[in-house]
């Protein structure tokens, strides 16, 4: 006999069509109808187990029954062309659900696909299918792999350095020219006392009295400013210049110094209030006196002398720019340098 439960009890594959549907009914009636009458054998109805069966089995084997072989399941056959369902079904047939092996079967829960209703083949109206409709899902947008790259080194930026600002020599020439000046007027006074001593202007009881007066006078003012503009224009002029310079510009300055001389004499008349003929003799009665060339050798003198402390601290500061430059060409020749703190 053929075990039941490779007869039945498998899930039930969706039918593709109709004729596929009769077939497979047909299959499934004639195999309930021959596990039926298997399960109604009397050989079959109280199985016994192998241990009673080794007890109650005689000694001699010649004794013993044979049992006749379970004969062979009939093979399917062919899906037979579709054919009119019976109306009504046989009512003599055992339904084959009813007996104790279909009731010790695990049938497998039904789907919704496993119970659906299947029209009748004697409805000759055509069953139309329709074709599964496939929904694509939504796609599956993959997130982005986040690669942490290696992290680069970064550059470091270093400021070159600057050319070295070359020093000059002008404001210091301008500040020596100032005690230059200071001691062209202590001079230049001196001289013109001096000179008013000689013809009997200044004695020595109003000495104090003609050097106050002095003090206030254009005639002396004038001829130290000319001086020290002369002095610090030649100093601007020459700015690093060595001594020479300032001995041989000298006579410049000197002749600045006596054209002040002549100005400071304008200035104390007033010019202003002179006509054009006044003013020229004026400056032409003060072109051989001793004061105007007392003014022309203290300026030349004076730019000498001051001209060689300018020159002096020139050369200083030609020495400290000569250092400047190599300690830049230096730090170029050396490169870029990575100073850790």
């Amino acid at each position: 006999m053929s075990d039941p439960k490779s007869s039945y009890g498998e899930p039930v594959e969706e039918p593709g069509g109709v004729d596929d549907v009769v077939g497979r009914a047909n299959e499934g009636l004639a195999e309930a109808e021959a596990a039926g009458r298997g399960a109604d054998a009397p050989g079959t109805s109280d199985p016994e187990t192998p241990a009673d069966a080794a007890t109650d089995a005689p000694s001699d084997p010649a004794d013993a029954p044979v049992e006749p072989e379970p004969a062979a399941a009939p093979e399917p056959a062919a899906a037979p062309e579709p054919v009119a369902a019976p109306e009504t079904p046989a009512a003599a047939e055992p339904d084959p659900w009813d007996s104790a092996e279909a009731a010790s079967l695990e049938v497998p829960s039904a789907t919704l696909a496993d119970t659906a209703v299947y029209a009748s083949a004697a409805d000759e109206s055509p069953t139309v299918v329709d074709a599964p409709v496939v929904t694509p899902s939504e796609p599956v947008v993959a997130e982005p792999a986040v690669v942490v790259a290696a992290a680069a080194p970064q550059p470091i930026f270093v400021q070159a350095p600057e050319a070295p600002r070359l020093r000059g020599n002008r404001a210091a020439a301008g500040a020596i020219g100032l005690l230059a000046a200071l001691s062209f007027a202590v001079l230049y006074l001196a001289l013109g006392l001096g000179v008013r001593a000689i013809e009997g202007d200044v004695t020595g009881d109003n000495i104090g009295t003609s050097v106050v007066d002095a003090l206030g006078t254009w005639s002396l003012w004038v001829p130290v400013v000319v001086f020290f503009l002369a002095f610090w224009l030649l100093g601007a002029i020459i700015n690093r210049g060595r001594w020479g310079a300032w001995v041989v510009f000298g006579l410049l300055v000197g002749a600045a110094a006596y054209g002040g001389h002549i100005l400071g004499a304008l200035f104390q008349a007033p010019f202003w209030e002179l006509t054009a003929s006044e003013g020229g003799a004026l400056a032409e009665a003060q072109l051989l006196t001793p004061l105007a060339f007392g003014a022309f050798v203290i300026g030349r003198e004076l730019t000498i002398w001051f001209g060689a402390w300018a020159a002096a601290r020139a050369k200083r500061v030609t020495e400290l720019n000569i250092e400047a430059q190599r300690e830049y060409e230096r730090t170029l020749e050396a490169g870029p340098q990575l100073v850790r703190q």
